[in-house]
């Protein structure tokens, strides 16, 4: 039987992608005073960022219940005896615990394995890519585990935010809580450190945001993937996109809109790349 994998919407992992990688994606929830959304099921990334710009309030987030993963569990059990999790940072959300959590209600009928990727957007999707080829070479779950933890040290995210006021209020500043109070005229570029957001540098426009993450690319010399990503501008995403085509193979670049969750926290204007750097 063959290993499947299981991921969260916070690996920026679109359904087209997720359904040719054959992979389940399980969503964590946003949510708007009463109500709530299932993020990229039940709340589009437009609808969302519409409203995370004209509403007074900022939203709210969630991570799947034990329940979620459970049921996903259950579902695949059926058809596999192993299940790889690979989940958004730790450090960022609740949603490992969930994971972990709902192990025990398959009282030992399928062996589940969960990675904390310590990533969050397409730097966890990058990794979840990783295992899914492993698999595809004939890894069984011990060793699709292994190529997905090795992958979590090689895989880097770079982000140009706009402004860093959402990820203050929503509290997922982490190590970059320094850079909040100078920031009027610069533009913060953070990654992950630890989990944990943390700053890089800062520029002072869009344009010399693009310059450094083209540099990042540039500066890698051996590659395994590579992930571009915006919330709201998918322009400033394609121009990056075909810029970095002159150095690595376009076609192979993956894209992806920043989903709802993160969003919350990003603003929506902000752009990510990922390097997967190669063994």
């Amino acid at each position: 039987m063959t290993v499947k994998i299981v991921t969260d919407t916070l690996s920026d992992i679109t359904s087209d992608l997720a359904a040719k990688l054959g992979v389940t994606v399980i969503p964590l929830y946003v949510r708007f005073g009463e109500e709530i959304y299932r993020d990229r099921v039940e709340i589009t990334s437009e609808d969302f960022y519409r409203r995370l710009v004209n509403e007074p309030k900022l939203p709210s987030t969630t991570q799947p219940t034990p329940n979620d993963f459970a049921e996903v569990y259950r579902k695949l059990a059926e058809e596999t005896d192993e299940i790889l999790v690979v989940v958004v940072s730790s450090k960022l959300s609740g949603t490992y615990q969930s994971a972990t959590q709902a192990k025990e209600y398959l009282k030992g009928k399928c062996k589940v394995e969960i990675v904390d990727s310590l990533q969050v957007a397409m730097a966890e999707g990058l990794i979840v890519v990783s295992a899914v080829n492993a698999v595809k070479k004939g890894a069984n779950l011990a060793e699709a585990a292994e190529v997905a933890r090795k992958a979590v040290p090689r895989s880097h995210l770079i982000a140009y935010f706009d402004t860093l006021k959402y990820l203050a209020k929503g509290g997922r500043i982490g190590k970059a809580s320094g850079l909040v109070g100078s920031l009027l005229s610069v533009k913060p570029i953070l990654t992950t450190k630890d989990g944990e957001m943390a700053p890089l540098t800062r520029v002072r426009s869009l344009s010399a945001g693009l310059d450094y993450l083209y540099n990042v690319v540039a500066s890698t010399p051996k590659i395994e993937g590579l992930a571009v990503e915006h919330a709201t501008t998918p322009g400033d995403a394609e121009k990056l996109v075909e810029r970095l085509g002159t150095i690595y193979p376009k076609e192979k670049i993956y894209r992806s809109v920043i989903s709802p969750v993160i969003g919350t926290y990003s603003g929506p204007i902000a752009l990510a790349l990922t390097v997967l750097e190669a063994e």
